[in-house]
């Protein structure tokens, strides 16, 4: 069985960097932790929230690497003198990363109620009509 690729579409012309990013993204895998949501709060802009109990302001980065907003957080150590008879609050560190597409950029966040909001958006499209002379063969 052949796989398949944009490439295989004779009409569709470059869009090689689009299946390299989803490849990229299908590499990145699929845990769970933490949970997120993303929803789109207008035609042209997202918002992306983590639910991110425990954490503190200082304990979580933002950062944007090659069209990726990468989101991590790594908990301080608290006393060691601390014994829990049930631990069900998770304290481990994450990284979640969420590729973007060119022309989305990333606004402010906000942490609010243990939960982080990175608000994303797209610039509107520009419609761009072309119109190409034909010259003469000699």
């Amino acid at each position: 069985m052949t796989k398949l690729t944009l490439a295989s579409y004779p009409h569709m012309l470059g869009f090689e960097q689009l299946e390299r990013v989803l490849e990229r993204t299908a590499k990145a895998g699929n845990e769970g932790y933490p949970p997120f949501n993303i929803e789109q709060t207008s035609d042209y802009s997202y918002r992306i929230t983590l639910a991110v109990a425990g954490f503190a302001e200082q304990d979580l980065s933002i950062t944007v690497e090659d069209r990726q907003l990468v989101i991590r957080g790594r908990q301080s150590e608290g006393p060691d003198d601390r014994v829990f008879l049930h631990r069900g609050i998770a304290a481990r560190q994450f990284q979640r990363s969420f590729v973007l597409a060119d022309g989305v950029d990333v606004g402010e966040a906000l942490m609010e109620n243990g939960l982080l909001h990175v608000d994303l958006t797209r610039a509107k499209p520009e419609k761009v009509v072309q119109t190409i002379k034909i010259r003469k063969g000699e």
